[in-house]
């Protein structure tokens, strides 16, 4: 049957239980058949290698960590459900994960500022539309996603910018942790972070540590 005369199936995915409930039945409201709303990413994954849905709608930030729990979780579902439409929405722009979602091929995705859908029609059609092959970014993502290109260090937290400028001193976790007042394990989380938003390979820590104090020495040169 043809999928414009059959209700686009989905699994919806949001940690806050009223929102998660609003959101479903909203959906259901205007013809979308909600076949399973959760409240968190290893749930999200479960619900949909169960449901085989038609969209995945997905908040970025869930439990436990609230971090981009939903965003990781967006680009594997991609990566073993190709044709699966995608789309993340968030409070706030979050870069780490969204270069790869937002290049993934064959379209059918969204990335959209939970503030910024003010009308529930256009939401709506913008599911829509990303379920019929395209793709919707809000122009505040794409300008930080420009942003960050041109500038790798943009999206670093003020303590992540001290705990790099460290690591360019050549300065050790340990040393770190006395510096600035706080435990060696918040100094490898940072550096973490660091790593991640950088977009550096897990490959060796000592050579990531060579090449993120790389990209700080050559932060002037940007732009």
């Amino acid at each position: 049957m043809d999928r414009e005369l059959t209700a686009v199936r989905v699994v919806l995915a949001e940690g806050g239980a009223l929102l998660r409930e609003s959101l479903a039945a909203m959906l259901e409201r205007f013809g979308f058949e909600v076949v399973a709303a959760v409240p968190d990413a290893v749930e999200l994954e479960s619900a949909v290698a169960e449901h085989r849905p038609d969209l995945v709608v997905t908040d970025v930030r869930m439990p436990p960590g609230f971090t981009d729990e939903g965003l990781r979780a967006a680009v594997a579902l991609r990566r073993t459900y190709p044709g699966l439409a995608v789309v993340a929405l968030s409070q706030y722009v979050e870069l780490s994960y969204a270069d790869e979602l937002m290049g993934a091929e064959g379209g059918r995705v969204g990335y959209l500022l939970k503030d910024r859908v003010v009308d529930v029609e256009d939401f709506v059609s913008t599911l829509r539309q990303v379920v019929a092959g395209g793709t919707v970014i809000d122009p505040m993502v794409i300008q930080q996603l420009f942003r960050r290109r041109r500038d790798p260090l943009a999206q670093l937290s003020p303590r992540e910018r001290e705990v790099l400028a460290s690591i360019a001193e050549g300065h050790s976790n340990a040393a770190i942790a006395a510096q600035l007042f706080i435990t060696e394990s918040a100094v490898g989380k940072h550096v973490g972070n660091i790593f991640n938003k950088l977009m550096l390979p897990p490959t060796d820590d000592t050579n990531r540590r060579v090449l993120a104090v790389l990209a700080y020495l050559h932060r002037d040169e940007v732009g």
